[in-house]
Order: structure tokens, then C-alpha cells, then sequence
């Protein structure tokens, strides 16, 4: 007994399992070293990008990548020159673990912090947030709904300002002209207006039949005048102090309805849209953003394209009253306000709680773009 005990302590432990072999096209898990030298730092036409290692990413191994992915997926339907090489591991990686989506972009990607150009104000940027409204709508006007949404007429189309929203109200040839491109009718003036700011919205439309048609309005064009903030507006007016959200505007129109008009007019920009029908695959994702591809609830962002292109993933750190954020997501849209380095718009999805988190966002912001090695 004594010399088998002997035998066993003198034996070498066995080898360890090696690890399973990976999926075709994935990689197998395990750490990956981010030991690579650091190239230069990258200038776009307003922003500087400083590369980093990846452990600067705040909170990257707690986030849920394959919630993103679909996100990128989406991107991948439409990719630039820059991604389109990297768009068939991506579509193989929608197959794999969070740990091997983790590993597969710190062996291929190189994260970048996102500046101000030299000589622009530094500091943190801003994030704020964007909806799809939902609404019950009505295919004619009757009682109860008599705010119009309006398809774009053809002298709308001429890419040069056309009539404010204050002339399309009341001059008789600018209603003329508009006359006949109602598209559907709204309960509240409200509603249409915040429809226009975010650019597209959902309603359950009442045919002139009795029937009910779920449908998107998507954006078709404006009438090529710059937006104002009518929330602005009414704090320069004195009407409105400190909450300048959407609830809080709500919130003062209602107690002084005969500045309704004027907070309307103030925003001389009008959108135009185009009536989509939603399938059940089509409602479970966004409109389709400027890159062309539908929009993923908290996975798309909007960006300046010439800070970021569209397409590339962003990790985004936010740390606010409203969100706590730190999460990979997609520079898929853009929009008239997201103008800056370090500048996005977070798509929140739509309905009602989603238009309360976009109402209220309006917090710091870090970006990260991680693009190809």
C-alpha cells in the first residue's frame, strides 16, 4: 500500500480537457490579449479619434452583445466599404456565445475614444433620446380628431424653403396647395407636432369603412425650413421654467391653452410622411434609420456622420438620472439637432414608456467607435 501510495503522488496530474472546438467561422472562448501597439490617433471632419485599450470600455464584459447583434445584423444589410468585410463573421457570430462575440471584436476591432477636434470644447457630450409615437388616428377628419398629417405635396419637393408651418395655416394658397394630401387625422395638434420632431410614428388608423389598419408613418420630406425649439420658445416667453421636457410642456400648454398657437408656429419646420404598412416581423423593429436599415430599440443610435459613420458599432457610456448606460450599439441615424463629436441620440422604441425615457433624456455622454484593425 505504502509503494501504490508512493506511484500516486510521483504521477503527474493528466492535461487538462482541451477546449471544444468552435463553431465553423467563430472563435473559440477564452481571453483574447489586447497587447497590440497603439496606432495613431484618427481625425474626421469633427471629431478626433484616440485609440485605447479595450479595459477603458466601461462595463464591455457586463453588457449583453447578442442584444446588440441584431442591431448589427441590421447594418449588415446595408454596410459601408469599411464593414462590409467583416459583415459574414458577424452574420456567424449571431450564432455564438456573448464570450465569443467579446473575443471576436477585441482580435478584429480597435477601439477609439471619441474627442472634439483640437480646439473645440472638451468634456463630456450630450446624449438625448428619440420615440416612435403611437396613435389612434382617423382616415377622415370628424370630431375628435382634427389635426391633418400631411403627405408631401408636389411643391414641397423642390429642395428649397417652402411655405412655415404659421403660412401653411393661414395663407389660402398655401392651404390650397396642401389640400388633398391629408394622410390622417390626429386627436391633438400636439401629437402632430411631436410626430414631425421624431420623424416617424405608428397609428391605428380608422379606415372610412369602420375598419382599423395598423401602419407607419415614415418620414417623406420637409418643407425645408430649420427646426426651432418650440420648448425654447416657451421658456423665453416666460411660460415655462426649469422642465422643459415633454411632460413638463405638456404640463404648462394645459394650464395656459391660449399659447398653443404660438408654441405651434414657433417651430417653422414641417415633416412630410409616407404610409407604410406593418407586418408582425416589420413592428418588432424601428422605422429605417438614414443608413437605410430598420432601427433596434436601445441598440440604434443617431450620430453626426461626419463624426461617426453610419454603420460602425459605438460602445456608449451614460451615467444620468434617466439611464444608467454602458452598452454596444449601432450609428445607424442621424437627425438636424446631432450635430457634434460626441453627440448621439439614443432610439428608445415606441409607445408611451418610451416616450417618457425620450422626453427626459438629456445627460452626459462618452462614445467609443470600434472600427477595423
Amino acid at each position: 500500500m505504502a509503494a501504490l501510495l508512493a506511484a500516486c503522488a510521483l504521477r503527474p496530474p493528466p492535461a487538462p480537457a482541451p477546449l471544444p472546438p468552435a463553431e465553423p467561422g467563430l472563435p473559440p472562448a477564452g481571453p483574447v490579449a489586447d497587447t497590440a501597439p497603439l496606432g495613431p490617433p484618427i481625425e474626421r471632419a469633427r471629431s478626433r479619434w484616440v485609440p485605447v485599450r479595450w479595459a477603458e470600455l466601461p462595463g464591455f464584459e457586463q453588457d449583453d452583445t447578442a442584444a446588440a447583434w441584431n442591431a448589427w445584423l441590421k447594418s449588415c444589410e446595408r454596410p459601408g466599404p469599411t464593414f462590409a468585410r467583416l459583415c459574414s463573421e458577424v452574420r456567424r457570430l449571431a450564432l455564438g456565445s456573448t464570450q465569443q462575440q467579446r473575443d471576436w471584436m477585441r482580435a478584429r476591432l480597435q477601439p477609439y475614444r471619441v474627442e472634439p477636434l483640437a480646439g473645440a470644447p472638451a468634456g463630456d457630450g450630450l446624449l438625448t433620446s428619440y420615440f416612435e409615437p403611437v396613435y389612434e388616428a382617423s382616415r377622415v377628419a370628424r370630431p375628435g380628431f382634427g389635426a391633418p398629417v400631411y403627405r408631401a405635396p408636389p411643391g414641397a419637393s423642390q429642395r428649397k424653403p417652402w411655405y412655415t408651418r404659421q403660412e401653411l395655416d393661414t395663407l389660402p394658397e398655401a392651404r390650397a396647395q396642401l389640400a388633398g394630401h391629408e394622410l390622417v387625422w390626429l386627436a391633438d395638434p400636439l401629437d402632430a407636432l411631436i410626430l414631425q420632431i421624431q420623424g416617424s410614428g405608428r397609428v391605428r388608423v380608422q379606415e372610412a369603412d369602420g375598419s382599423q389598419r395598423l401602419l407607419r408613418l415614415a418620414f417623406a420630406g420637409t418643407n425645408e425650413h430649420p427646426y426651432r425649439s418650440p420648448g425654447k420658445w416657451l421658456i423665453e416667453q416666460g411660460l415655462l421654467r426649469g422642465d422643459a421636457t415633454w411632460p413638463g410642456i405638456r404640463a404648462a400648454l394645459a394650464a395656459q391653452p391660449q399659447h398653443l398657437q404660438g408654441f405651434l408656429w414657433s417651430n417653422p419646420r414641417v415633416v412630410f410622411f409616407r404610409e407604410e404598412p406593418l407586418s408582425a416581423l416589420e413592428a418588432q423593429f424601428g422605422p429605417r434609420g438614414a443608413q437605410g436599415v430598420a432601427l433596434t430599440p436601445g441598440r440604434s443610435i443617431a450620430v453626426d456622420p461626419q463624426s461617426i459613420p453610419y454603420g460602425t458599432p459605438v460602445w456608449l457610456s451614460s451615467q444620468g438620472p434617466v439611464a444608467q448606460l454602458q452598452r454596444l450599439v449601432l450609428a445607424q441615424d442621424t437627425g438636424s439637432a446631432i450635430v457634434g463629436a460626441v453627440r448621439a441620440d439614443y432610439f428608445a422604441g415606441w409607445g408611451a414608456e418610451a416616450g417618457e425615457l425620450a422626453g427626459r433624456m438629456k445627460q452626459p455622454l462618452r462614445l467609443w467607435v470600434l472600427w477595423p484593425r
